[in-house]
């Protein structure tokens, strides 16, 4: 399976978590996390995931970007991640990711995207 195949799995993974769409309760942001080199776009509202559209979307307005290798994601998403590949903020440092645009919400509500990020490990 490829990291944009396993990322695909998002929706499910999200609507089994209560606790993780309990606490994005207060968050509607349209953002962007590549995969690789293929983008997804995701509707968030009042943290449930209503929208995950795989692919480029000519003229789609997003809030902002989360970019990462196909490594990147791969090593994240093992089920104990190494040192360096753990967190988000361990990946742009190593230059294996990187974050764009206005990054007011992904800040204000950082553990819920790490946590959203995170999901695919889920998936083995």
């Amino acid at each position: 399976m490829t990291p944009a195949d396993r990322f695909a799995r998002l929706p499910d993974l999200l609507s089994a978590d209560d606790d993780l769409r309990r606490r994005g309760r207060w968050l509607t942001v349209e953002c962007r996390v590549d995969i690789g080199n293929e983008p997804f776009h995701l509707s968030l509202s009042d943290g449930a995931l209503v929208a995950l559209d795989r692919g480029p979307q000519l003229m789609r307005s997003m809030t902002f970007t989360v970019r990462g290798t196909d490594e990147a994601w791969q090593k994240h998403w093992e089920t104990v991640p190494a040192p360096g590949w753990h967190d988000l903020f361990a990946l742009t440092k190593r230059g294996a990711a990187s974050f764009d645009g206005d990054l007011r919400p992904l800040l204000q509500n950082l553990q819920y995207f790490k946590d959203l990020l995170a999901l695919p490990r889920k998936v083995q």
